[in-house]
């Protein structure tokens, strides 16, 4: 009995030492390698730009820079978004972004409580950096914003109307009644300018974004104002209706109107001669910078980015030099 559990206890200890040895050999093979980590995208930043407005001339170009810098860096790029400023889509897609853990967000600014919340806490939480791009809320805590200077574009409005109209009149300027950040500081540059007028007086008329209500804001305002002499639309989708009321009602070769060229409709209407002057941005440029500032952020080349921003050109265009 005693010899048979000796025989056995060898045997087990035979097979033992076989797999011990033939692990010891591939171990020590020479052309054995570590096992390799299976290749993630850490070499490819995952990055989405998310616009309010999908599939319009001024966004399509703020991607088409986007996504080129992208591509010069190895990193994907998605473009999400929403159609006719829905912004309860576009929040969707923002809060979708940031639990996918996307790298980095690029985004449309949108100056709403829901939007800070999510660009402060959210995001924050995930350590996901946030750049606002064309539309800046800078109390969101964004890590920048790329874009206009939106203050000197109202400064460079009010000149070319002050040039154009002289220094006697009285102005309309049409907003939302969302009190977005870019409007109102379009709106400071257009004071700070128009205020060394004292023969200029200035009206403002307050609508929400449906073309109905634009048109029914106007009607009220030409109605207590028929010497108005100019116009000048603060958010540039309001535009086109503010011109089709105009139009309406008389002719719109007399009246001096100046808008942004943020909206699919501005450039069409200053073509045709129905607006005197947009200011032109620089959408291409803050789809490069803001992808290229972010892939500094991640790589950590650039460390704090600038919370001022960083301004993209911006230059006055008349209706006699539109294409």
């Amino acid at each position: 009995m005693r010899k048979t559990i000796v025989v056995l206890l060898a045997a087990i200890c035979a097979v033992l030492l076989y797999f011990t040895s033939a692990s010891a050999y591939k171990v020590f093979r020479a052309d054995w390698r570590l096992p390799q980590t299976p290749l993630q995208e850490s070499a490819e930043y995952r990055l989405v730009l998310i616009t309010q407005e999908l599939e319009t001339p001024f966004w399509d170009r703020v991607g088409a820079g986007a996504r080129e810098e992208a591509a010069k860096h190895g990193a994907m790029l998605e473009i999400w978004g929403s159609y006719s400023n829905d912004a309860d889509e576009f929040l969707k897609k923002l809060e979708i972004a940031i639990h996918s853990r996307m790298d980095g967000i690029i985004v449309q600014g949108l100056d709403t409580d829901a939007f800070k919340e999510l660009v402060k806490y959210k995001a924050a939480s995930y350590g996901i950096p946030v750049i606002t791009v064309a539309n800046d809320v800078p109390d969101s805590l964004r890590r920048t914003y790329v874009g206009s200077d939106q203050f000197e574009a109202g400064r460079t409005i009010a000149r070319q109307l002050a040039a154009d109209m002289g220094q006697e009149g009285t102005v309309i300027l049409l907003r939302d009644n969302g009190n977005a950040y870019y409007q109102e500081q379009r709106l400071d540059g257009i004071r700070s300018i128009l205020e060394a007028y004292p023969g200029i007086e200035l009206q403002y008329a307050e609508t929400q974004g449906s073309r109905e209500q634009v048109i029914a804001a106007m009607q009220d305002l030409m109605n207590h104002s028929p010497d108005v002499q100019a116009f000048i639309a603060a958010n540039a989708n309001l535009t086109a209706a503010m011109v089709q009321e105009i139009g309406r009602r008389s002719r719109v070769k007399p009246y001096h109107i100046y808008s942004f060229d943020d909206s699919p409709d501005t450039l069409t209407l200053l073509r045709e001669g129905l607006i005197d002057g947009i200011i032109e941005q620089s959408p291409e440029e803050m789809g490069r910078i803001s992808t290229a500032l972010m892939i500094d952020w991640l790589e950590g080349r650039q460390i704090p980015l600038k919370t001022s921003g960083y301004h993209t050109e911006i230059r006055l265009r008349k209706a006699e030099d539109a294409p």
